[in-house]
């Protein structure tokens, strides 16, 4: 049977603590030696943080009556016995609910109004104002209590048209997509804008977020969903009717909301649910395999992706077995051979991410704490060649070397200026950088494309209006780009000038690349294309979407931008850390060197002795420049985060 996507889940939880535990012992180790610079010290602790805290968000998509909340059930919460998502005929999920573990944050079930649509405020925002939640308390252990809160986000109301027209669920220019109204003239709509649910559930607390998305009409109604959460998810689930295939409405979900980012959509995987309406006593096993494999290819066909994206199952018959734990209708429901492609490919693609980033961080730290040792055993060598000189010498001699040394010592100090000089300047060029990617020059950007698209009437120079606002945010990051190479130049310039002048081993980390947040600019600005397809046209006529549209696009951008801002701090604090680490190096070779001639001027045998400490010394550094590469290596290999040495790495699907 195939390995369950709990289970595999619970491997990558296992493995990522693993190797958290593993990046703390290496940082103390590095502190208690003096190897830690500040820069490295500040990679690490990102990387331990992103080994601990980093989430992995599945999103589920289909129109309603997909069996979309069933299958939620049926993959992460069968251990209960029940249903936890509402998942009756109908519609049930009436609005995005995220399910996710916050340890800061008791377990509840939060919903955000849906009145706060009518205000000028992001998602984003809203997270941030805890005070307009109405929040539920949760108890995890009693399975029916926690179904019965889950059931609040199938809640609606109904209010009249004007109202209905004003939170954006009524469209007088397309009436097919309208709601029917009762007989008093109201209209159903959501009670609720947003849900998010804070669960101590195993697979949650190891960093796993679901994303449980509405019909199609309430994704349309909510930019923010579109542009910004199914794009950031890990893998997207579209859920198809097996009895039904690709509906009109299934396509059009497809083509303005998923088929986006640039990336293939290999990210993408098709669930054909309710392969049990196929079954049928008066067709034989093979006739029914033929019909599932007919939908399939149809369905890969229409949707123009690869049939081995497209994965039949029962997700009814699979929460049933699993409760039931019936084998024989378990693998008839199909359930396991989609965990499996889940588990596999997310999990496998995401620790492949990670470890990448630990390798870098990893190396980056070897080679500046290897350039440490180095340092250190050259000075080492070097008081040995001076103390050597004071074989057979008189006091007079020996008075005369420490007179030298605290000279040099002072012609040190004093020569701090080009430093200074450096770092005022690496400043100044730093707080341009911040200046075109802080948040005061997008929010100026973005009220650029608000007061074009809030114009009036339908506009049919949409694409024009993105590609001027998206040309000048890759023009931003190209002019960060030109400013961090007259960094680089400078550095590389300086540090060349202190080598000859004393003898450092400086080399200028590599230049921060930002030619991939340029990239992720085009992948949103193609995505945020598409979503601005004809069927939004009437929409984009009304300033209040508008408004919805840019602040929900400019959320996401704000993240590249300070992603690009953090790349570069990191890369200008790494330098100097660098120069910090050897001027600090350099500091004590002048102290070991005046301690030594004192030793010899006080005592007798004193520069055999202190020869001899060198020597110790030497070997010392020696066993750690051995002991660095060695759990160093150890925690880039691909068995690192292993303690019991039973767990193989996921393989990559």
């Amino acid at each position: 049977m195939a390995t369950s996507f709990n289970q595999q889940f619970d491997q990558h939880g296992t493995w990522r603590r693993n190797f958290a535990h593993r990046l703390k012992w290496l940082t103390g180790w590095l502190q208690e030696n003096e190897l830690l610079d500040v820069a490295v010290e500040d990679r690490l602790r990102e990387l331990e943080s992103q080994m601990r805290t980093s989430k992995i968000m599945v999103a589920f998509v289909a129109e309603f009556s997909r069996g979309k909340s069933e299958l939620i059930n049926a993959i992460f919460f069968a251990s209960y016995g029940r249903r936890i998502m509402p998942a009756s005929a109908g519609r049930t999920t009436m609005c995005p609910t995220e399910l996710g573990y916050d340890a800061t944050v008791k377990p509840s079930l939060r919903l955000l109004p849906i009145e706060t649509r009518l205000e000028p405020h992001a998602l984003s925002y809203w997270r941030e104002s805890p005070d307009r939640w109405t929040q539920f308390p949760i108890d995890v252990r009693n399975a029916e209590s926690l179904a019965q809160t889950m059931q609040k986000v199938a809640e609606v109301d109904w209010v009249p048209l004007e109202r209905a027209r004003a939170l954006g669920f009524w469209n007088d220019a397309a009436p097919e997509d309208n709601p029917t109204p009762d007989a008093q003239g109201r209209v159903e709509i959501p009670r609720w804008r947003h849900a998010v649910l804070n669960m101590p559930h195993p697979l949650l607390e190891q960093g796993l977020v679901i994303l449980d998305t509405p019909g199609l009409n309430a994704i349309g109604a909510e930019p923010e969903l579109t542009v910004s959460l199914i794009p950031q998810a890990h893998a997207v689930v579209f859920i198809l009717g097996a009895d039904t295939g690709v509906t009109r409405s299934d396509l059009s979900m497809w083509r303005e909301h998923l088929i986006s980012e640039g990336d293939g959509n290999d990210t993408r995987i098709v669930v054909l649910n309710k392969i049990d309406t196929l079954w049928d006593i008066l067709n034989s096993p093979a006739e029914v395999e033929r019909q599932i494999e007919r939908q399939c290819a149809a369905s890969a066909k229409v949707l123009d992706v690869s049939i081995s994206q497209v994965l039949p199952v029962s997700a009814q018959k699979g929460l049933q077995a699993k409760i039931r734990r019936d084998g024989p209708l378990l693998q008839a429901s199909r359930l396991p051979a989609l965990e499996s492609v889940l588990g596999e490919g997310l999990l496998g693609r995401r620790e492949e991410v990670l470890r990448q980033a630990v390798h870098n961080g990893i190396t980056a730290l070897r080679n500046e704490a290897q350039r440490i040792l180095t340092v250190r055993a050259r000075d080492l060598s070097e008081q040995a060649l001076e103390l050597q000189g004071l074989r057979g010498k008189n006091v007079s001699v020996i008075r005369h070397m420490r007179t030298r040394i605290e000279g040099e010592q002072s012609e040190f100090e004093n020569s701090n200026s080009r430093i200074l000089a450096l770092r005022s300047v690496q400043s100044k060029l730093l707080r341009e950088v911040y200046a075109v990617l802080g948040s005061t020059a997008l929010k100026a950007d973005m009220g650029r494309l608000a007061a074009s698209l809030k114009r009036p009437g339908i506009k049919l120079n949409l694409r024009k209006i993105y590609g001027e606002t998206f040309d000048t945010l890759r023009g931003n990051l190209r002019e960060v780009q030109a400013t961090t190479a007259e960094i680089q130049a400078m550095l590389n310039a300086t540090f060349r000038q202190l080598n000859a002048e004393h003898g450092f081993s400086l080399l200028a980390p590599a230049e921060p690349d930002l030619s991939g947040f340029v990239k992720q600019l085009s992948q949103i600005e193609e995505s945020h294309l598409k979503y601005l397809g004809v069927g939004n046209m009437l929409k984009l006529a009304q300033p209040d979407f508008c408004d919805k549209l840019v602040r929900a696009l400019a959320s996401r951008l704000r993240v590249v931008n300070e992603a690009a801002m953090t790349e570069v701090e990191r890369w200008s604090k790494g330098a100097g850390a660098q120069l910090d680490a050897q001027l600090k190096e350099r500091r004590r070779n002048f102290g070991k060197r005046i301690e030594a001639v004192e030793r010899i001027q006080n005592a007798a045998g004193g520069l055999e002795e202190r020869l001899e400490e060198i020597s110790t010394q030497e070997a010392a550094l020696k066993q750690l420049g051995e002991r660095l590469n060695e759990l160093t290596t150890l925690l880039t290999s691909q068995d690192a985060a292993m303690t019991d040495g039973t767990r193989p790495a996921l393989r990559v699907a």
